[in-house]
């Protein structure tokens, strides 16, 4: 949710110059019910002067009669000042002079706990080249050895809605590459009725003929009588 400017010093107009519940206005500054009645009381935010939202468009002389007169409505901010101008941007991304110099650091932060980054989404991110990244990552960058892995956030060169939704890209690429990989292997993998078949994997020519040998046998059974004497008989004595 969009919050206004300043959003103690607009509490504290809201609660001088108009009749607003405090939870309408807790809602509309992002602040808790208990700490408007603290500003109320003179206990919070003491010495802070009040500051008009609808001087700068903020909201509206309606918008808040909508409100006192309906407790239940919820205040909407009709323009933020701080959002004017921050379209999307092209090109990329400019750089202050005073946090250049923390730009390596903050690269070898991404390259150690986000690795799944490439050097193109690192680049658009803080505003750098690419034969930097990848020197701190094949660890040959000259100053090397003088500087730690900070947060690019903490160091104020992009922003954490930036930096999730950048990471949250990545690992659905990821998550999409791993997924159509697992569906390619379990195509590979043949059932064993399905490979018996296939006329490459048909029984050897060798053993064909088995079940007709048998089926000869059994048939020659009744027309050849075997003697068994005959069969243990020795060879001696059959000359005899």
């Amino acid at each position: 949710m969009a919050l206004p400017l300043m959003q103690k010093a607009t509490a504290v107009w809201l609660i001088d110059n108009t009749k607003l519940t405090f939870s309408q206005i807790a809602k509309f500054c992002g602040l808790h019910e208990l700490e408007v009645n603290g500003i109320a009381d003179g206990e919070v935010a003491n010495g802070i002067r009040g500051m008009d939202p609808i001087s700068n468009t903020q909201l509206t002389r309606e918008e808040i009669q909508r409100c006192e007169n309906d407790q239940s409505a919820e205040l909407v901010l009709l323009k933020n000042p701080a959002a004017v101008g921050e379209g999307k941007r092209r090109g990329p991304r400019y750089t202050p002079l005073s946090k250049r110099q923390d730009r390596p650091a903050a690269i070898a932060w991404i390259v150690k706990f986000h690795p799944e980054l490439t050097d193109a989404q690192i680049s658009k991110l803080i505003g750098t080249t690419k034969p930097t990244i990848q020197s701190i990552r094949a660890r040959t960058h000259w100053n090397m050895a003088n500087f730690q892995p900070v947060d690019p956030v903490a160091l104020g060169l992009c922003k954490q809605m930036e930096l999730d939704a950048m990471v949250a890209k990545s690992s659905k690429k990821i998550s999409r590459t791993e997924t159509s990989s697992e569906s390619e292997s379990v195509e590979t993998i043949v059932s064993t009725e399905t490979s018996l078949m296939d006329n490459d994997n048909k029984v050897p020519s060798n053993m064909a003929g088995l079940e007709d040998f048998s089926l000869k046998s059994a048939n020659n059974e009744d027309k050849d009588e075997i003697n068994p004497e005959a069969l243990f008989s020795l060879p001696n004595e059959s000359k005899e």
